[in-house]
């Protein structure tokens, strides 16, 4: 990665460099030109209502926005930089660069604000103009102040502040409109209902932004962020709850407040100064977003999420001057529609977006409280949680269509960046929450009952060094169909067993899974004695309630048998699955999976399940399955009878065959029979715990050889304590 930002920017205080900006943002176009629009359709408790869930979410996002900015070295970048070094690369990508597109858009929102309070002021000239030409020209000086100095920009606020602030008290001071007359109901709109309402009013308390925007820019933004964030949310609710009242107690006519949006203008006591502070609150709004904008580019293009031209810095001060001329762009564009009704919406839920993350990612912090969690400014995790639950519902009631197409195309960008594989330097969460994750799942696991019906092979599958058997491999990729735990074990000479060895082994594990597609864990385990190193890993490989239920192995030769039945006694006494592989090299593509099934065991169930998790393989899907048993002493009929019921109450495809065998081996029939069989599933008995060692090795070498012609033998022993019948039920 590149630096992250190197330059030291501007180096302003908490008053200049947030709470300035911030405030600026929030009192704007929307107080004095929608205030009388939104009172005059929902009226006043539902329009303080309105006001007070609008900045109670924002002050939550303060809340987790002053945690998040303690709790790390701020840089240039704001929400984005928060968010990607929290919760990853991807995640701060797919919020950034809707980010960097909403300040622009926030841009066009102040300036069109501007543009219609200009031609509606009724001064002479300006009357006749086009808003989108007045919008277009206002822009293009805005960018020329904002590109070639944010100190002079932010400078220039204080003057605007007065002015705000002057305009305020004119209002207060005024009275009831006396050149305004009662507009007829049937001529006035007909009243909008709540969310449509909040959707307009929503971006007059998100300038926060603002204000964080400028993280790069401050002289020390741990402490100037969370006091000019929550100041200036705090000013902004006292405002906006103020100017509903008094502007209730002026009009009483809901169809005057409905038609007329410079109502607050016409019940001033020196409307001069209103329009004074609407041109400033909105001119200075817009230089607010157009400085955010073009350092949130700027951040995005230095992790290489953007164009490198557009991280490209100018001056002592690093000033974004390429990114601040695609912003105009973009604003331009924006400002040419015209009407900020339209715009919004659209604006709400981006900024609504990064709000909810910002929000979530504090409350994860807070309830993994890692080491690395020292915020100075600590906020419940409750609060943030309440933050984002407020923002995802504002954002479903406002528009669940175009909800669901800003979360696509959010998603559409955390898909790309993740396809990169763009490597970050910082670490972030994310580890962290899937840590806490599988702690939660584990305590649950423990305590919760055992269910055959999410019964499903957790493999522990033992193998040489280098991997030869690639017959075995990819069995285990198809046992385990993504959906299982894979480990692949090996026990090694003590002489190799040097950290960096053991390294390049696993290495040389994980490349040939990645080869056959699955993924696994490796474990290695030095040891001279092969079987007393994979009893040992029996014994002791695994965590909490997680443990390996299956083991899969080769068939062991003739020549290293020693240990193999104490091995296997131990798999029965741990409860432990065991699948035998026989062959080493690929299985020929002959026609059947077949099942050799005694009738009585839980093999039948065990081997039945597995060749099930087989057939979703591509390979083995086009091999049908097929179940035989061997009767001596009962009749065929009853043998029929007891397939067709079973395969009838399991719910499964395959074909039966019953075959009779009077003194012949049962291997051997076996063998006979299976010839046209890809893989051929044989049952293996329990050893017994008093059995000799030789007894049990003699037993499965005479299964061996009495399989030798036989394409992929297959044995298996369900030793688990599971009733694996009832997995068909």
């Amino acid at each position: 990665m590149k630096r992250e930002n190197s330059a030291a920017g501007y180096g302003f205080g908490t008053f200049q460099g947030v709470f300035t900006p911030s405030i600026l943002t929030i009192i704007g176009v929307v107080m004095y030109l929608r205030f009388g629009w939104m009172l005059g359709n929902v009226g006043l408790a539902t329009s303080l209502l309105i006001v007070t869930i609008g900045s109670t979410i924002t002050f939550l996002t303060g809340l987790s926005i002053s945690a998040l900015a303690t709790n790390m070295r701020m840089k240039g970048g704001g929400a984005y930089y928060m968010l990607s070094r929290s919760l990853g690369l991807e995640a701060g990508a797919a919020l950034g660069m809707p980010l960097a597109l909403s300040q622009s858009i926030s841009v066009s929102f102040y300036v069109a604000g501007f543009a219609e309070a200009l031609v509606q002021s009724g001064l002479p000239v300006v009357s006749g103009w086009d808003p989108r030409f007045v919008g277009l020209g206002t822009l293009f000086v805005l960018a020329v102040v904002s590109t070639l100095s944010a100190n002079i920009a932010l400078k220039s606020q204080y003057f605007v502040m007065a002015a705000i602030v002057a305009s305020l008290v004119s209002f207060f001071m005024g009275g009831p409109p006396a050149a305004a007359g009662s507009v007829a109901a049937a001529e006035a709109p007909p009243p909008l209902g709540f969310w449509p309402v909040f959707a307009v009013f929503f971006p007059a308390v998100t300038g926060i932004l603002s204000g964080v925007g400028m993280s790069g820019d401050l002289k020390d933004p741990g402490r100037s962020i969370p006091v000019g964030t929550i100041a200036a949310v705090l000013v902004g609710y006292a405002v906006y709850m103020s100017v509903p009242l008094v502007l209730n107690y002026f009009v009483g006519d809901p169809s005057l407040l409905r038609t007329d949006t410079m109502i607050l203008q016409k019940c001033a006591r020196w409307q001069w100064l209103i329009l004074a502070g609407i041109w400033a609150a909105t001119l200075s709004s817009a230089v607010g977003s157009f400085l955010v904008a073009p350092r949130v580019m700027q951040a995005l293009s230095r992790d290489r999420l953007l164009p490198g031209w557009l991280g490209k810095g100018f001056g002592r001060s690093d000033d974004p001057r390429l990114a601040a001329m695609a912003c105009f762009c973009i604003a331009a564009a924006c400002v040419w529609l015209g009407d900020i009704d339209v715009i919004a919406p659209v604006l709400t839920l981006f900024n609504l977006s990064t709000y909810g993350l910002l929000n979530l990612s504090a409350a994860c912090e807070e309830v993994m409280s890692n080491p690395s969690w020292r915020p100075t400014f600590r906020v419940r995790a409750g609060l943030s949680f309440a933050g984002f639950a407020g923002c995802l519902a504002t954002m479903f009631m406002i528009s669940p269509g175009w909800t669901f197409v800003a979360m696509f195309c959010e998603g559409a960008v955390y898909w790309h960046v993740k396809r990169r594989a763009l490597r970050a330097q910082w670490g972030d969460m994310r580890t962290g929450l899937k840590m806490a994750c599988v702690r939660y799942l584990f305590r649950r696991l423990s305590s919760d009952p055992h269910a055959e019906r999410n019964w499903r092979p957790n493999l522990l599958a033992f193998t040489s060094l280098p991997v030869n058997n690639v017959r075995m491999m990819r069995l285990v990729r198809e046992l385990s169909g993504g959906r299982s735990l894979v480990t692949v074990a090996s026990v090694i000479p003590t002489a190799a067993s040097d950290p960096r060895r053991e390294a390049e082994l696993a290495d040389s594990v994980t490349r040939m899974a990645e080869r056959l597609s699955f993924e696994t864990s490796v474990k290695l385990l030095a040891s001279d004695d092969d079987w007393a190193g994979m009893a040992e890993l029996v014994r002791a490989y695994g965590f909490g309630p997680i443990v390996p239920n299956t083991v899969v192995m080769g068939l062991p030769s003739p020549e290293n048998t020693r240990g193999f039945t104490s091995l296997m006694k131990l798999l029965a006494r741990s409860r432990r699955n065991v699948v035998i592989v026989g062959g080493t090299g690929d299985v020929p593509d002959l026609k059947y999976i077949d099942i050799w099934w005694r009738g009585g065991n839980a093999n039948g169930s065990f081997m039945l399940a597995l060749a099930f998790l087989m057939r979703r393989n591509e390979f083995w899907k086009a091999h049908p399955l097929r179940v035989n048993m061997i009767v001596r002493r009962r009749s065929r009929e009853e043998a029929e009878s007891v397939l067709a019921a079973f395969l009838r109450d399991a719910r499964v495809e395959a074909e039966t065959r019953v075959v009779e065998s009077a003194d012949v081996p049962f291997v051997e029939t076996i063998a006979a029979n299976s010839h046209d069989a890809a893989a051929t599933f044989v049952g293996l008995r329990m050893p017994e715990e008093s059995e000799a060692e030789s007894a049990f090795g003699d037993y499965v070498e005479g299964l061996r050889d009495g399989l030798s012609g036989v394409a992929c033998p297959i044995l298996a022993l369900a030793a688990e304590d599971v009733d694996f019948r009832r997995i068909f039920a």
